[in-house]
């Protein structure tokens, strides 16, 4: 009785073994797929959360200005690019490098059919763009966004990582870096008084505009190393209506955007710089109001626009560069 139950067992055992080998079979093939797709991809921490993005991207999209600028910079020719906001289809100082690039929409509505017709591997957007359409774009392609649109060293990081381009991304910043301390080293033989106070003042057709830290030219002449009126607004600045508000942007030297080439906005500011407050602040006492360039300066959003105003900033203090 006893040598049948353990027969009994032996053969059950047996059994089970035989049902077992093809799952353990099955386990061993899924870890190993496992094990080969993570060779291939890596997580990447972003705005939104995390994403598993190719190691070897091939086909990138962009959505906003800044991540095209990025791109380009970063030596990477995209699939896929938002219009510019300025100079459409693309800004001038970007053509070249974008030659032939598809176009999938505006900044702020992306065509989702024209991006899944380019098969992207790797969609890059940011969270103040394009947070509601982000499960839409991560079911094309894997998706990594940039908290907002001013920020260009977070969004050259986060471009740089998701690229595999790290090495790249930091040869780039320290190159800025080392300009930025040259241009220091100059700007303080000519200017005593050295960081300045700087009011980046974008003229519309009906108001005027006063960029503090948190637009993208803020970020970029903080970087530089000037300061700002207004310190404690925080914020990307303060809208003026009224010129009885002038003294509010009071600082020793006015950038002046002019945000299009419109007869309004001209005239607009010709009404402002008349009025007599306009007069007794310290830039236009000293001459010291510059018009820069309103691409460069406001709508390019990236590493290759903030290059771009420094040069500016090298020839309106009439500075020797170095190359770069």
């Amino acid at each position: 009785m006893q040598v049948n139950q353990v027969r009994k067992w032996a053969l059950l055992l047996t059994a089970f073994l035989l049902i077992l080998a093809p799952v353990n079979q099955a386990m061993a093939s899924d870890s190993k797929n496992t094990v080969h797709k993570n060779d291939a991809y890596k997580e990447v921490i972003h705005a939104m959360g995390c994403s598993e993005v190719p190691k070897k991207v091939l086909r990138v999209v962009t959505l906003f200005q800044g991540a095209t600028d990025s791109v380009v910079a970063l030596g990477v020719t995209p699939v896929g690019v938002v219009d510019s906001w300025a100079q459409q289809p693309t800004y001038e100082y970007l053509r070249d490098a974008l030659k032939g690039v598809a176009h999938v929409g505006l900044e702020t509505q992306p065509n989702l059919e024209a991006i899944v017709a380019l098969k992207p591997d790797l969609i890059i957007g940011t969270k103040s763009r394009h947070e509601k359409i982000y499960r839409q774009l991560s079911q094309i392609a894997p998706t990594v966004m940039a908290e907002n649109v001013y920020d260009f060293k977070t969004t050259l990081d986060l471009t740089a990582e998701a690229l595999s381009k790290e090495t790249k991304g930091k040869q780039i910043w320290d190159g800025f870096q080392q300009r930025i301390t040259h241009f220091h080293n100059e700007v303080k033989k000519r200017e005593v008084n050295w960081p300045l106070t700087a009011a980046i003042l974008n003229i519309r057709a009906d108001h005027l505009r006063l960029y503090l830290n948190q637009s993208y030219p803020g970020v970029v002449l903080k970087e530089i190393g000037f300061k700002f009126p207004l310190p404690n607004e925080n914020g990307w600045g303060v809208k003026l209506k009224t010129k009885e508000a002038l003294p509010s942007v009071n600082a020793d030297v006015f950038f002046i955007i002019l945000h299009s080439s419109d007869a309004a906005v001209r005239q607009n500011y010709d009404a402002w710089r008349a009025h007599p407050l306009w007069k007794m602040l310290t830039a236009p006492k000293n001459k010291q109001v510059y018009e820069v360039d309103n691409v460069a300066w406001l709508l390019s959003g990236g590493i290759l626009g903030a290059e771009k105003i420094l040069d500016q900033l090298y020839q309106i203090y009439q500075l020797p560069q170095v190359d770069h």
